[in-house]
């Protein structure tokens, strides 16, 4: 049976809806598509799960930068439905993993014309000395307003505001997802918790929203929360989740990025309570979601280098099918494929191929032919 289209739940489609009017993203002032980008996100939710691939279009295993090239097609002969981008090092031509920002926003303005879903990531460098995200230092007070430090946090934030309004389509700044100071939870970044307070790293969520708005006039943006599950005792817990959340009228996705419950494991009974665990904590984020009227999804997911054949379908898919609460997340994105030693998607040849390609063709997975048109030549 052919695949559930996104156009059959509900007419959104680049700039059409079948919704009223009104404003549905925090963001009162939000533009057209980025409203209309929430309600197609919306109007998956129980009917399909969209696949998402960072840097799919970027370089996969054995390539870089080639023409419609990308793995999860490689494999499936389908391209993701919401593709991940990342801005740090945004003060250098290149971003961390060493694609072009010029590069860059040519995919994205071509994936916004297919129908695709832009996301985008920023692992700020430390605005104090240059460091890189992963730096500790305790510096998020001296970064917000009033503080010493205040102008080199302006500094980045205003060259990914100018990037972030570069990506044009006919003049009109293309509708992202974008997840600011992720992982929040997490101690590795220098914004996240025992590097920064709770109520500093609420700050500085909120200036960054606030002065992309008032600022620059950004009103393009779904704006995503995604804490780290590693990090929370127990993946069901709204306590632990909750932890940093700047309130919701700063948020329009409630995502997650869960790593720890889906490793692949020659253990059974490990995978089972991981398995338990992963949907344990869906239903949470699901319950939440429909509570606030926002919208949920697997932000970042994946096991590295995936050694379980099945790996796509039974940890992922079959888990998530069959809990209506879990199924409600809008999209899954599987992390990025750097090498053999790290990857998080499939590709040619690898153990996963003809699991994988069993996930594509399942009626709940959707594809970007199933949401939009496809990038095949």
């Amino acid at each position: 049976m052919q695949k559930i289209l996104i156009l059959i739940f509900c007419s959104v489609f680049l700039g059409y809806s079948c919704h009223s009017n009104k404003t549905i993203t925090s963001d009162k002032s939000a533009t057209k598509g980025a409203q209309d980008l929430y309600k197609r996100l919306e109007a998956t939710a129980g009917k399909g799960i969209m696949i998402g691939h960072q840097d799919a279009l970027a370089y996969g295993l054995g390539w870089w930068k080639k023409e419609g090239m990308c793995d999860m097609y490689r494999v499936s002969g389908e391209y993701p439905a919401v593709y991940g981008w990342e801005i740090g090092d945004i003060h250098t031509p290149r971003n961390l993993d060493s694609v072009a920002f010029s590069d860059m926003r040519n995919w994205m303005i071509d994936i916004h014309k297919n129908g695709g879903i832009n996301a985008i990531s920023f692992h700020m460098d430390n605005p104090v000395d240059g460091a890189s995200s992963w730096d500790t230092s305790k510096i998020t007070k001296d970064i917000l307003p009033g503080g010493k430090d205040h102008q080199k946090l302006l500094f980045h934030l205003d060259l990914a505001a100018n990037f972030i309004k570069s990506v044009q389509v006919d003049g009109n700044a293309v509708a992202m997802i974008y997840r600011p100071f992720h992982e929040h939870n997490g101690n590795w970044f220098w914004w996240g918790k025992g590097n920064t307070a709770e109520a500093d790293y609420i700050a500085l969520f909120k200036f960054n929203v606030d002065y992309f708005k008032t600022k620059h006039n950004i009103h393009n943006l779904i704006y995503a929360f995604s804490p780290d599950r590693s990090r929370m005792k127990s993946s069901g817990s709204r306590t632990d989740y909750l932890y940093g959340y700047p309130g919701d009228d700063y948020v329009d996705l409630l995502g997650w990025d869960n790593y720890m419950d889906v490793k692949a494991s020659n253990n059974d009974s490990l995978n089972a309570i991981g398995i338990k665990s992963l949907v344990a904590g869906l239903e949470m984020i699901a319950d939440l979601a429909a509570e606030k009227g926002k919208i949920c999804a697997l932000t970042e997911t994946g096991s590295e280098s995936i050694k379980d054949p099945k790996w796509f379908t039974q940890r992922i898919l079959n888990p998530i099918k069959a809990s209506p609460k879990a199924r409600q997340i809008t999209y899954i994105s599987f992390w990025r494929n750097a090498r053999e030693s790290h990857h998080y998607m499939s590709y040619p040849g690898h153990m996963t191929e003809a699991d994988f390609k069993d996930f594509v063709k399942d009626p709940m997975t959707l594809t970007l032919k199933d949401i939009g048109t496809n990038f095949a030549k």
